[in-house]
């Protein structure tokens, strides 16, 4: 059978293209360490790599939710712990102004300073994030938590205009954790304060009447009330920051396995590799000798 010189230089540029192709794709897998650089390297390996990735995305997801809401967790027990703070040292007043043995001199100062106290509180219950929305307002975060009337009688000022609402946040598959405290406890608590500063407050007023007397036991109560409800909110907090620090374990731990995972299905055994690429140089070395010396040949040689 006689082979056209065009066929046969075209046949052995077609089998060097091909093996000069082999030869850099395996230069290429050795050099970034990949097993696969394209998905019909292996298409079952790269969905594999595929669902890997997704996961890691996710999870990836779930630990910056994780981050962020354990810092605003944080910012929030900083701020209720200064409520609880304040409402403690308003107890110890009343307690104090309760004592039958006070003037009513003395019971006035205490006034003033219980006033100090419920504005701090008021301050306190209605701090803003960095993005200028309530903290404890629920998800009413663009209103003012607890909104103060200053026409109203002492008793009646404070009014609770948030929600309670959960504000929940995704931390991981199916997961989700409260990220918000409504304080809508406090605006009584401050009314029964109020009323209680300015009954003390009142020129001449006697410690030992029975009706002052029936107002400082109320606020007492209403203290202890308010004192329990923060100090819970304060143990929840903590009891959710740790669900999220072993929630965030959990997800560096699979993060770290994911990608364990990946590497033993994306990565190139080097070993294989340079048994390859000293196939594909033989092979390419020889071919191109070949043609070399088969290029040389004539029809003339044999006549």
């Amino acid at each position: 059978m006689r082979i056209a010189s065009t066929q046969y230089h075209s046949t052995m540029n077609s089998a060097l293209q091909t093996a000069a192709a082999r030869l850099e794709t395996t230069m290429q897998k050795m050099a970034s360490g990949e097993r696969m650089r394209v998905p019909s390297d292996d298409p079952i390996g790269s969905v594999r790599l595929a669902r890997l990735a997704r996961e890691e995305a996710a999870l990836d997801q779930y630990r910056d939710n994780i981050g962020a809401l354990r810092a605003r967790l944080t910012q929030n027990e900083t701020l209720l712990d200064g409520i609880s703070r304040d409402m403690l040292a308003a107890r110890d007043l009343l307690v104090w102004a309760a004592d039958g043995g006070n003037t009513s001199d003395d019971v006035r100062a205490m006034a003033g300073s219980l006033r100090t106290l419920v504005e701090g509180i008021h301050f306190a219950a209605n701090s803003r994030d960095q993005e200028g929305r309530y903290l404890f307002s629920g998800t009413a975060s663009a209103t003012e938590t607890i909104v103060r009337d200053d026409a109203a009688a002492a008793g009646s000022r404070y009014a609770f205009a948030g929600n309670t609402s959960e504000q929940n946040v995704m931390v991981g598959n199916g997961v989700a954790q409260t990220a918000n405290v409504s304080l809508d406890e406090i605006a009584a608590l401050l009314n029964q304060l109020d009323r209680a500063a300015e009954t003390l407050g009142t020129p001449g007023v006697n410690p030992n009447d029975p009706a002052v007397r029936g107002e400082l036991v109320a606020a007492l109560d209403g203290v202890d009330v308010g004192l329990a409800s923060v100090l819970g909110k304060i143990a929840g907090l903590g009891g959710t920051q740790n669900i999220l620090e072993t929630l965030e374990t959990n997800h560096a731990n699979v993060s770290l396995s994911n990608k364990h995972a990946a590497l033993d299905i994306g990565q190139l055994d080097y070993g294989d590799a340079a048994v390859k690429l000293n196939g594909y140089t033989a092979a390419l070395q020889a071919t191109q000798k070949a043609y070399a010396q088969v290029s040389k040949l004539s029809l003339f040689d044999v006549l």
